[in-house]
């Protein structure tokens, strides 16, 4: 039987999935296009089973963001929209909305979803090597038809992540949060008992 060694030092891959954390605090670095573009160009290289690519985005640069902010709060009541405005501007520099289509069979809607969900990640990795931080966001908003009119997402679609993003100093990265050994989680066939 084969042992598997892990190295002293993980892979650069490895390194950067341990290092990737969730950021809320930004810098007034400006996210621009240009690099959402590089680092979604990258992303969609995700799995996707029958090369569907179910996924489309909408990209809220910061120099947009003013504006998106008080077109996005037309959704909300009154009463609510002071709120709303105040978390929108301090959650983030700019925002990436992923929206994906929505296959009516239901295998292949759990397909897209997952592979969504994969090019989100690669997305969050990429943009953490170049310092920017990444919040997937699925807050209620999402599925408000209202909202949805607003970003034009059309029936038979979803969205499946409000990315909030900003670019970090390095200096004040959030400490880990520990995680349960897979070896807890992982069942062996040899040991299943019918």
């Amino acid at each position: 039987m084969v042992k598997h060694v892990r190295a002293e030092e993980p892979t650069s891959i490895a390194k950067i999935i341990r290092e990737r954390r969730t950021i809320r605090s930004f810098t007034n670095e400006p996210v621009t296009k240009e690099l959402i573009i590089d680092l979604l160009n990258d992303a969609v290289w995700a799995p996707t089973h029958g090369l569907r690519q179910p996924w489309r985005f909408l990209f809220v640069s910061t120099d947009e963001k003013e504006r998106f902010i008080e077109y996005l709060l037309q959704a909300f009541p009154n009463d609510q929209q002071d709120k709303m405005r105040t978390y929108f501007h301090a959650q983030a520099s700019a925002f990436l909305i992923v929206i994906m289509s929505e296959d009516p069979r239901p295998k292949q809607w759990e397909e897209d979803f997952a592979a969504s969900a994969a090019m989100i990640q690669n997305f969050q990795l990429l943009a953490w090597e170049r310092k920017l931080g990444v919040v997937w966001k699925t807050n209620n908003h999402n599925w408000d038809p209202k909202v949805r009119q607003l970003l034009g997402v059309k029936p038979g679609e979803k969205i499946v992540g409000f990315l909030h993003l900003g670019f970090f100093d390095s200096e004040q990265i959030p400490e880990p949060k520990p995680r349960t050994p897979a070896e807890e989680k992982l069942t062996l066939f040899e040991n299943l008992k019918p």
